[in-house]
């Protein structure tokens, strides 16, 4: 019986009911993308890292070069020194990056060695880099950028001409000849980091520990820690953000909320009245309040949740290179959050509903 009343009070009010039900999908879509985006960004820089191959990296021993890879600042002659020392290391080789500004990179690499280091790179067409202005790129860039093997690419103020497109999750999206590169950037001799595959991975922290003792003055990581670390730093960097967001995302969640339900309060006056004439309690009063936000909540959150993922779909097809990866557990939360934020906004109307005087209430015009 109750719920039938729940029912019937939001559908004779459509447009108010539509309004707060847009509102809390909103809110859901909302944390959701912002989420997801900071989420993507990650794992999808993460899956790039890991699909070098390497087991160790190592990078630019000042401070401010080591928060960077927009900066070379390792000698290439550390390269054969450690070839010399540790016969365990099977692949030696340094890369020199460049960010332009888009969250995107190009490298500089010795294109045989890192195609050795990473088990082989797929290329849907063309072949690797063999003249000075040659260019690699990866299939999500070439799309973005309608890029095709043969066409002329303006990187760094020069022009390079595309000859291979690769799978993506090799590092980069851009790789062209790391001379080229090391020119280009002013750094002769020098390497943003160099990365090395050992003949034993099991090997790995042992060596860390030996090259550390090396090179005291260079920061020297396996890769997974490298990896774990800068997840951390970069959760912790965008977690403000993230927090601000939701907590707009929930404020506005509960201010329509409690608009909505005011108003209906006060446009039901008479009908209350009635129902506490008849012998309703106050908590009747608050359990209608309540399952008629509650039930807005739960189609406001399925509503969101679409929205969540068609945000995605438009983002990641108009901007090709931007991830956003929308997790189940934050879908689970986003709807706790909307649900807690709505039940917050219904409490003052549910309280003051309940507290309504029957006579008053049924004199009221």
């Amino acid at each position: 019986m109750i719920n039938r009343m729940v029912t019937r009070n939001l559908m004779h009010r459509p447009i108010r009911t539509l309004l707060s039900v847009m509102a809390i999908a909103l809110e859901v879509a909302m944390i959701l993308m912002m989420v997801g985006l900071s989420e993507g960004l990650l794992q999808e820089s993460q899956r790039r890292t890991r699909g070098i191959g390497a087991d160790i990296m190592i990078r630019p021993s000042t401070s401010s070069a080591a928060q960077t890879l927009s900066s070379a600042d390792i000698s290439e002659k550390l390269i054969p020194k450690l070839g010399e020392m540790y016969p365990e290391i099977s692949i030696a080789t340094g890369t020199v990056v460049h960010t332009p500004g888009d969250l995107q990179t190009i490298t500089g690499v010795d294109w045989e060695k890192l195609d050795a280091m990473s088990g082989g790179i797929r290329f849907f067409s063309g072949g690797p880099v063999r003249q000075p202005y040659d260019a690699v790129i990866d299939e999500v860039y070439a799309k973005y950028k309608k890029l095709a093997v043969g066409d002329k690419l303006r990187l760094l103020n020069r022009d390079f001409t595309v000859t291979g497109i690769v799978e993506t999750g090799k590092m980069s999206r851009v790789f062209i000849p790391l001379e080229t590169m090391q020119d280009l950037m002013g750094a002769k001799g020098k390497f943003s980091q160099i990365l090395l595959k050992l003949r034993d991975p099991a090997r790995t922290r042992e060596m860390v520990t030996q090259i550390k003792e090396l090179l005291p003055t260079y920061p020297v990581y396996a890769m997974e820690d490298f990896l774990t670390q800068a997840a951390t730093d970069l959760r912790s960097m965008a977690g403000s953000f993230v927090n601000v967001i939701i907590g707009i995302a929930v404020t506005i969640g509960f201010i329509v909320v409690l608009l909505s339900m005011y108003t209906a309060i006060l446009e039901r006056t008479r009908e209350i009245g009635i129902l506490k004439s008849l012998g309703a309690s106050k908590s009747y009063i608050v359990t209608i309040v309540v399952r008629e936000t509650v039930m807005i909540c739960l189609v406001g959150i399925l509503v969101g949740t679409g929205l969540g993922y068609l945000g995605r779909s438009a983002v990641e097809s108009k901007f090709p290179l931007v991830t956003v990866l929308i997790l189940p557990e934050w879908v689970f939360w986003s709807a706790v959050l909307a649900v807690f934020g709505a039940v917050l906004g219904a409490f003052y109307p549910a309280l003051k509903a309940a507290r309504q005087d029957p006579i008053e209430a049924l004199a009221y015009e």
